[in-house]
């Protein structure tokens, strides 16, 4: 099997003394929200579980201002909360808490999933303060007393968005990535569909934070180095935990001899260390994350998380006989596919070419 590995350890060796210094400050900080759940799942009484709860919140909005504070030294982070107007933040809080709640089933979830994805392609580039703008005339259905039709601006970001790659890094961001390949496709003044590089990466959840590997396996991947040089590289993955998948992906393309004018990385929800290795770990490496969480647990799960989001999404592979591609898509539904012809036509294609 052709296969490269990334352990755990050398991301460590990515952080800076202030990272450590500022990631056990933040581990201090949720080992008292935890001392907090336990006491709040015991609360039986109604004023008890006021003061509990009133405690935690107040640790959360600690750890938020600490998050904020880190964040702020590094212009590479894009936190949604931390970089868009406080009106704009109730919408993402709740769409965050609609995800992680365990009583939203998987239609729900894939449409959070797209609402959040809408968010992060207008942090990122709607935003744009230009001048020039690129104008929408639409024919409506409106006949009387002539046809209709609306005009419609939207910001010129084709010179952003029209060098871009979707790189997906299997199976969990798959349809994240066909979001934001659609979103780039609906803004540009071409259409223009991205390109998409297919990479099959999985970490081995048999190891525990400290000695995590992450397996890129080049034999059900499906690229060209060639294709990916001077573009920019976009990686829509909804969770970004140890910053390991990601990393992994980026180096191996990096040793091929590819220069990319800049790699762009867009989650739902970040861990505070995975972010800050990944920034560390590449040079012209941009994060953009609906939020942030605190902390990783000793399995290098996201807490609070959301759980697995790869099976949230995509339900639950089996093990002697994981997805592929054809599979992945065809469990998303009629509705997917027909959303996203395009995408799918040119993911169709990427896979048989090679």
């Amino acid at each position: 099997m052709n296969k490269v590995i990334l352990k755990a350890q050398d991301l460590d060796g990515y952080l800076t003394d202030s990272d450590r210094l500022m990631l056990e400050r933040m581990d201090g900080l949720y080992r008292k929200a935890m001392l907090s759940f336990s006491l709040l799942s015991a609360a039986k009484r109604e004023p008890e579980k006021r003061r509990e709860e009133a405690s935690l919140i107040e640790l959360y909005n600690e750890m938020g201002g600490l998050m904020q504070e880190i964040c702020r030294s590094d212009p590479r982070i894009k936190v949604y909360s931390f970089e868009t107007p406080s009106e704009s933040h109730g919408e993402a809080s709740r769409l965050i808490a609609k995800l992680r709640d365990l009583d939203t089933q998987r239609h729900e979830f894939t449409y959070y999933t797209q609402r959040a994805y809408e968010l992060l392609f207008n942090l990122a580039f709607g935003g744009a303060k230009s001048e020039n703008k690129n104008y929408l005339i639409v024919k409506t259905p409106v006949g009387l007393p002539v046809q209709n039709y609306a005009v419609h601006k939207i910001p010129n970001v084709d010179d952003k968005i029209e060098n871009a790659v979707m790189c997906v890094m299997l199976r969990g961001a798959l349809l994240p990535s066909i979001i934001m390949s659609k979103e780039i496709q609906e803004f540009s003044s071409h259409g223009y569909v991205t390109p998409f590089a297919l990479f099959k990466i999985k970490r081995d959840d048999t190891k525990d934070e400290a000695n995590m590997e992450y397996v890129l396996d080049l034999d059900r991947s499906y690229f060209k180095p060639e294709d990916l040089d001077g573009k920019d590289l976009i990686f829509a993955d909804p969770m970004n935990a140890t910053g390991g998948s990601l990393v992994t992906v980026v180096k191996y393309i990096l040793d091929q001899g590819v220069k990319p004018r800049s790699i762009l990385c867009f989650n739902i929800i970040s861990a505070l260390k995975g972010a800050l290795r990944a920034v560390r770990a590449i040079e012209n490496m941009t994060v953009y994350t609906l939020w942030m969480d605190p902390v990783l647990n000793e399995m290098a799960y996201i807490m609070p998380g959301l759980g697995d989001a790869g099976d949230r999404i995509n339900g639950r592979d089996e093990d002697e006989s994981p997805r592929d591609m054809i599979r992945l898509i065809a469990d998303y539904g009629s509705n997917i596919a027909s959303l996203y012809r395009s995408q799918i036509r040119t993911i169709e294609e990427t896979v048989l070419r090679r």
